[in-house]
């Protein structure tokens, strides 16, 4: 697989926004409510999977900085198996509604991953766990990502851009 130097920058930016914007918003980002702002750069992975390494990248250098270092890992593999789900539901074309679809894959993985992570190693309620990732998740990717990338959409330019064409 080939991969341009357009293709490489634009991931590489990618994984440091992730990264940066994760680390910098630290209380947001991590424990048992967390709002991951940077989420919402996971619907970049609807568009193209050189999105899905960096995106599993950021979140990998992100989680470094996490409290909990089990995070390192599976906080990583949620971002991975959602990046991976989401790329496939827009491999098979691109719409709003596949788009929001795939907003919600962060939200499911990252509930079940995380929760249970925080109900064994943080002794949290696994239920009450499962929601509030699921929560944050859906504020950060499903509400204010799908905004923003609706939005986006609209203009020509940005699209071009997302989607490196």
């Amino acid at each position: 697989m080939k991969i341009s130097a357009k293709s490489m920058t634009a991931a590489a930016m990618v994984a440091a926004i992730y990264a940066v914007l994760t680390i910098m918003l630290g209380d947001l980002s991590y424990g048992s409510i967390q709002v991951r702002l940077s989420e919402a750069l996971m619907l970049l992975c609807f568009f193209r999977k050189e999105y899905c390494y960096a995106l599993t990248l950021g979140c990998f250098i992100a989680n470094l900085f996490s409290p909990m270092p089990p995070d390192i890992i599976f906080g990583t593999l949620a971002t991975a198996l959602s990046a991976v789900s989401m790329y496939l539901v827009g491999k098979s074309g691109t719409s709003n509604t596949k788009l929001l679809i795939a907003s919600l894959f962060p939200v499911g993985f990252n509930a079940v991953i995380i929760g249970f992570e925080l109900n064994i190693l943080m002794k949290l309620p696994l239920f009450l766990s499962m929601l509030q990732v699921a929560a944050g998740e859906l504020i950060s990717c499903t509400v204010i990502g799908s905004l923003i990338f609706f939005l986006i959409l609209k203009n020509k330019a940005f699209a071009k851009l997302i989607t490196l064409k």
